[in-house]
C-alpha cells in the first residue's frame, strides 16, 4: 500500500467526515460501522433501512471510485487463521468498548466524549503495540 499520493487521504477523511455528520444530523445516529452492522443482526422495527442504506453506500462507493483509476488496496495474507484470530479480537474490542474506530475516533472525538477519548487512545496503543509485537516476532 502506497501513501504517495496525499489527497486521498485528505479526501477519505473529509468523506468519513460528511457521511458521520449528515448521519447524526439528520437521523441523530453515530456512523460507529460495529453499532450499525450489529443492529443489523438484532433487527428492532424501523431501524433496518437507514443501516442497510449506510452499508451499501460504503460498498457502492468502491464500485462509483473504479471508473476513475482509483486504486484499491489489496491486502494478501497467507495466515487465515492469524486473520480469523485478528478478526475477533476486532469483534470482542468493539464491544467490550461500546463501538469501534469510526463510531469513537470519528464522531466521539468530535463530540469532546470522554469515553471516546479513552476508548480512542486504547486503540492506538494496542495498534502501536500489535505493529511492534508483529514485526519482532516476523509473523506478518
Amino acid at each position: 500500500m502506497s501513501y504517495s499520493i496525499p489527497w486521498h487521504a485528505l479526501a477519505g477523511g473529509m468523506l468519513l467526515g460528511v457521511s458521520a455528520s449528515i448521519l447524526l444530523l439528520f437521523i441523530g445516529r453515530v456512523a460507529g460501522i460495529s453499532g450499525i452492522v450489529s443492529g443489523l443482526l438484532k433487527p428492532v422495527k424501523g431501524e433496518s433501512s437507514w443501516r442497510i442504506t449506510f452499508i451499501v453506500g460504503m460498498i457502492a462507493s468502491v464500485f462509483i471510485l473504479l471508473p476513475f483509476g482509483v486504486e484499491l488496496p489489496v491486502v494478501e495474507s497467507s495466515n487465515l487463521v492469524l486473520v480469523a484470530i485478528a478478526g475477533l479480537l476486532v469483534g470482542f474490542g468493539t464491544k467490550i468498548s461500546n463501538g469501534c474506530t469510526s463510531g469513537h475516533g470519528i464522531v466521539g472525538l468530535a463530540r469532546f466524549s470522554k469515553r471516546s477519548i479513552v476508548a480512542t487512545l486504547t486503540f492506538m496503543a494496542f495498534a502501536a503495540l500489535t505493529v511492534l509485537v508483529t514485526k519482532v516476532t516476523g509473523v506478518m
